[in-house]
Parts: C-alpha cells; sequence; structure tokens
C-alpha cells in the first residue's frame, strides 16, 4: 500500500496486539532474502555507493506487497512497471511478495522483524522505524540516496523524509503521506442549509453545524468520533494538534495533554455529545464505523485522511460527488503520517541500488509508476483524491495539474483543504500505547453524560507517563 486507510486498520488489529496502517505474511510478504548477488556483503559494498546502479549489475530482490490478483488492476501496473523498469536495468529480477489479506499486519510485521525475514525491500509505516532500527532491520541508505539516485529528491517534502531518519540517518524512502482534514458529506450540507464548498474552520463553527445537520433528523448525526481501538486516542491527538496543543512534551517523556487546551477539546465534545446531541447515539465507534455513516447519509462531518473517499466509493458504493473536504478546524497544526519502503540491512550494496532505482522509477517520479495518472484513470482506479501527495516546487504543480487533467472526481469538492494547506505534525512517541490510554479519555465523554473530564485527563496523563517512562 499506499494509503492511510490501511494504516489506520492496523491500528484497530494491533489493539489486540499491542495497539493498531498497510501489509506482509511470513510466507509471503516476508520471505528471508539472499544477501548473495553482486556487490558482495553490505559492508564491502559498491566502490562508490552514492552512484547510481550499473544497467549491467545482475541481482535479484524480492518485493514486499506486489498487488494479489484480487486486485487486477493494481497488479496489472505492477507488472507493466516491473517490465518498463527492466528496459533501464534488464539484469535486475524483480521477484514481488503478495498476500491476499492486508500486506502490513502487525503480528506478522513484528514476526517478521524478529525472524529477519523481511524481503529485500519491505513495506512499513513511518511509525515503525524505532520498531525497525531496535530489529536492526534496516540498511542506513543516507550515502546511497541523492539527487543522481532519486533526481526528485530535492522536490520531497523534508518533513515526509525527516519522518524516515534517525541520528541524521536515512532509513528509508516514502510511497504515500496524508494530513487530516474535515471530510463532509454534501448533500446533508446543502440539506442543513449549508454550503458544502466553505466547511467549517474552525471548532466553534464545526458545533454550529453539526447541530443544523443533526437537526435534519432521521438518526443523522452531524459529526462524528471515534473512541475505541485506539482510533479515539489518535483523533483526540489530532484534536489537539489543531488547537496548538501537544499530547507528548519535547522530551518525549511526558504527557502534555491535560492542560487547559486538552480540557478545551475534551469539553468541546462533552457538550457537542450531550447538551447538542449532535454526535449520534452509538458510540464506541472504530475505523471503519464513521465512513459507513457519512456513505450512507447518516454522518455529516468528521476527520479523515483524504484516501477515506476512495474507499467508500471502491469498497461501499458511494459516489464521489458526494464528499467534500476541508482543513482540519483550529488549522494550528494536523496530524501527518504515511508510509514507505525500508530495505534489509546485510544485503549487498548493489542490491541496495537496485532497490533504490526501483523505488524512484515506481514512487517518486512524477508522470511514472503510482504517479501515472493518465493510466490510473484508464484502469478505472481513482484520480484526484489530493494523496499521496508530498512533491514540492515543480514537480507539485506538474503532479497537481495530471490529476486534475485525469481526475475521475470533481476535484473542486477538495479545493477548500488544498488551498489551506496545514502543516502536518507527527504522531507522537509509542503512538498506539498512548492511543490505548486516550480511547478512554474518548469513550468516557461520549458514552457518559456525567464525565469528570478533569479526572480523565488526570488518570490518562498518570497512564501515559507510566508508557513513556519504559524505552
Amino acid at each position: 500500500m499506499r494509503s492511510a486507510r490501511f494504516r489506520r486498520t492496523r491500528r484497530a488489529s494491533a489493539v489486540t496486539l499491542v495497539s493498531a496502517l498497510t501489509l506482509t505474511a511470513l510466507a509471503a510478504c516476508g520471505t528471508s532474502s539472499s544477501n548473495n548477488g553482486g556487490g558482495g556483503s553490505e559492508d564491502a559494498g559498491p566502490s562508490d555507493p552514492t552512484a547510481p546502479l550499473d544497467p549491467k549489475t545482475k541481482v535479484t530482490l524480492t518485493i514486499d506487497c506486489m498487488p494479489p490478483a484480487a486486485k487486477a488492476a493494481e497488479l496489472k501496473e505492477w507488472k507493466e512497471d516491473v517490465a518498463t523498469f527492466n528496459k533501464t536495468y534488464p539484469n535486475v529480477t524483480i521477484e514481488g511478495r503478495s498476500t491476499p489479506g492486508q500486506c502490513l499486519e502487525p503480528p506478522r510485521f513484528t514476526a517478521m522483524l524478529k525472524a529477519k525475514s523481511q524481503p529485500d525491500v519491505f513495506y512499513t509505516y513511518f511509525t515503525d522505524l524505532p520498531q525497525v532500527l531496535d530489529n536492526d532491520g534496516a540498511a542506513d541508505i543516507t550515502a546511497y540516496v541523492n539527487e543522481k539516485t532519486v533526481p526528485l529528491l530535492g522536490d520531497i517534502d523534508p518533513d515526509v523524509l525527516a519522518s524516515l531518519k534517525q541520528d541524521g540517518k536515512l532509513y528509508g524512502l516514502p510511497t504515500s503521506n496524508y494530513r487530516m482534514g474535515l471530510l463532509i458529506n454534501r448533500k446533508l450540507f446543502q440539506q442543513a442549509g449549508l454550503d458544502p464548498d466553505a466547511p467549517p474552520r474552525t471548532w466553534a463553527e464545526v458545533r454550529t453545524a453539526a447541530k443544523k445537520i443533526a437537526g435534519l433528523g432521521q438518526g443523522i448525526a452531524g459529526f462524528g468520533e471515534y473512541s475505541a481501538g485506539n482510533t479515539g486516542g489518535w483523533h483526540f491527538t489530532a484534536q489537539m494538534y489543531s488547537v496548538g496543543g501537544e499530547v507528548v512534551d519535547a522530551s518525549g517523556r511526558k504527557a502534555a495533554f491535560n492542560d487547559d487546551l486538552g480540557k478545551q477539546v475534551a469539553r468541546n465534545l462533552h457538550a457537542m455529545r450531550w447538551e447538542d446531541d449532535s454526535m449520534g447515539k452509538t458510540q464506541l465507534l472504530k475505523w471503519g464505523d464513521l465512513q459507513k455513516q457519512i456513505a450512507t447519509d447518516k454522518l455529516g462531518m468528521f476527520l479523515a485522511a483524504p484516501d477515506d473517499i476512495a474507499y467508500m466509493v471502491q469498497q461501499l458504493g458511494a459516489k464521489y460527488e458526494n464528499f467534500g473536504m476541508g482543513p482540519i478546524p483550529g488549522e494550528r497544526a494536523t496530524l501527518a503520517g504515511g508510509n514507505n519502503y525500508m530495505i534489509k540491512k546485510g544485503i549487498s550494496g548493489d542490491k541496495i541500488k537496485a532497490a533504490i532505482a526501483w523505488l524512484n522509477f515506481k514512487n517518486l517520479t512524477v508522470g511514472k509508476g503510482q504517479f501515472d495518472w493518465e493510466r490510473t484513470k484508464k484502469d478505472g482506479l481513482p484520480v484526484g483524491v489530493p494523496q499521496p501527495n508530498f512533491w514540492l516546487n515543480d514537480s507539485k504543480a506538474k503532479d497537481d495539474a495530471a490529476r486534475v487533467t485525469h481526475a475521475t472526481m470533481p476535484v473542486a469538492n477538495f479545493k477548500a483543504y488544498m488551498d489551506n494547506p496545514v502543516g502536518g505534525k507527527a504522531e507522537p512517541p509509542k503512538a498506539q500505547e498512548v492511543y490505548k490510554v486516550l480511547d478512554n479519555v474518548m469513550s468516557g465523554i461520549l458514552t457518559n453524560k456525567d464525565a469528570d473530564i478533569d479526572k480523565l485527563l488526570a488518570t490518562a496523563e498518570a497512564q501515559v507517563n507510566q508508557v513513556l517512562a519504559h524505552p
């Protein structure tokens, strides 16, 4: 993958593991790779790691998360890209690994790292970097990545690349990124007398709009939130960021949400749920529940990443025309995340070079690979969702223009989101464990009319401090 949707699915499933976004069966995605094949060991490496791959180099690469047969269009494009890549590098054999289900499933991913059985090129989330490095799983590719090997390197958002670095060293290359915004049901906005081209920009406006939408009756909620499966804590974090707050302090060792801003977020949600009755009576929702509600015209708006729209059309039978997006209310910052590929530590230098050449072609070239929007449209896949979009400068202008030219959806519906970019902020350390604790705050607020907000936050603060105190 490539979408925040899978990232959130992982959040939900990981609660039974440790906590919870896209992909890896040990037998399928996580196949042990050989260290031989050109270039010797990683320590020996090629004579000049900064130089591009010699087209004559002969190596075999195992690569995570090839689309399964059930995704016929995506698999077709994968095979086409391998064939095109081999025109330049005829001696690089690409062996894709796929699994019928979700490729990056938490138990499989963790087991794969511990067994050192990951493919040469393996898929992770931005937040997986500490776990991967703790298991000594990824090669330091700093010397191999430059504007000769990745020509558009200077046009990649540095905040995205920073998510893949530790101690100044680069360990991965991005595939997708997202920044959370406000997803709306345009039909319900119109029925409630609201302008769908001008989604709420403040939390006070959200509250007012939610009351109007809930006033339509028929079980329709104006605004929805999660409170289970770690997704409640995830969204509490997003709301804290949106008003300028923090969840963990700069040291990474202390909770920072039990303050005036944290109480503001909690009290606003409590008021919407119990005073306004604008959030619906069904609570303890997790990822997938709000998508179903808004896709069936039972929900007016909720915080989401843009790729939720494609998911709802492809999987839930909704129509693109029914959705729009605005920036996250408050607009001080928004929660950002994404997905990437890393390269297995210990493989040969030439294999690392081949992996970077493949990732550059497949994921990091405007107009090619995943950014070939003309082909994507012809293959019946969505074009126009404002994600992935980690480009800057001329690359951004070219990619944005191609998305509009080949769009399969009304891109004007996302204008408010695109025209008002909000700075992204990474997830907190030990994010899933922190989110699990903060689920209790969200569920307490949304299921108990008499909830003691100060006590909920104080209890969560103590629990998060315990989580952060342990390495």
